[in-house]
């Protein structure tokens, strides 16, 4: 009797200080100019991701947003303070999760190439408060996508032949029915990819602590490299060859210096794309779909 009275007084307190609010927005987006270049940012902080591609012009974005309060005065600065954010520039959209602590900031690198940051460092808001953002979007079939969450949520992204550029920390990546260029990286999970089309263009696939599970179609052109610490690489294809490890040559001050690559070396069929996979706890499968 002591301890199911214990267990309703835990409850209870539970019901008391976590207040919660859930609201679900909706909105139909669409580039200033519509061109191949076009790329689709999502920065999530915690939750999910899930992309699908279609036959329209239009982003069509639903998110169900999720705040808790320890208390109710906590409940009400997350409502105000934590927003779904949404910013365009040049070719590119981001839509991300907007708190006192992440705004963005659109910059480019020594490549030339555009970054977007959305973290400011030593931030440290938020105490009592807990956001959930669980976002679902639907795009046009070809538009390049780079998509990214952290904690409590997967990423799935299927019907897109663009570019797939996915970041997870502690969660999954299903990648299905896509035909273009591929980052795949997570710490804690597992990263699942099927192609409709195999990729034209050089791709890399990552998990630290998971299996990486990829499927191409017959005929598959590539070259494969492979390295895992506690992991071993699967394959049906049978036309398989193995190839002399990579070496890497380096100018140093007093010479060149050559470097053994760690990672094993394959080809299928002529090569024509580098595809490259590493894990350190998982195995990797390279099946015939």
């Amino acid at each position: 009797m002591k301890n199911l009275f214990f267990v309703i007084i835990m409850l209870c307190g539970t019901s008391i200080f976590a207040q919660k609010h859930t609201e679900v927005i909706k909105k139909d987006l669409q580039f200033s100019s519509i061109n191949s270049n076009n790329v689709l940012t999502v920065n999530n902080i915690n939750g999910s991701i899930s992309i699908e591609g279609y036959s329209g012009k239009k982003i069509l974005l639903e998110v169900k947003k999720t705040i808790t309060g320890k208390t109710q005065a906590k409940l009400e600065k997350g409502k105000k303070e934590i927003e779904l954010g949404i910013y365009e520039e040049d070719d590119g959209m981001i839509v991300y999760t907007k708190t006192p602590c992440s705004d963005v900031r659109y910059e480019k690198s020594d490549d030339n190439s555009w970054n977007w940051r959305t973290w400011k460092n030593n931030c440290n808001w938020g105490s009592g408060i807990h956001f959930n953002f669980d976002i679902t979007i639907k795009i046009p079939y070809d538009l390049n996508i780079d998509v990214s969450t952290v904690n409590d949520g997967d990423i799935v992204v299927k019907n897109v032949s663009g570019g797939v550029k996915a970041n997870n920390i502690n969660g999954n990546i299903a990648l299905k029915k896509i035909a273009g260029r591929t980052y795949a990286h997570t710490i804690n999970g597992d990263v699942d990819i099927e192609y409709s089309k195999n990729p034209g263009k050089d791709s890399k696939y990552y998990s630290l602590n998971g299996d990486i599970n990829a499927y191409f179609q017959k005929g598959l052109s590539a070259k494969l490299t492979f390295e895992s610490f506690n992991g071993d690489f699967f394959t049906d294809f049978d036309n398989i060859e193995m190839m002399p490890t990579l070496v890497q040559k380096k100018a140093k001050e007093k010479g060149i210096k050559y470097k053994v690559g760690g990672k094993s070396n394959m080809k299928i069929g002529n090569g024509n794309v580098l595809l490259d996979f590493e894990t350190f706890n998982g195995n990797v499968y390279v099946k015939i779909l």
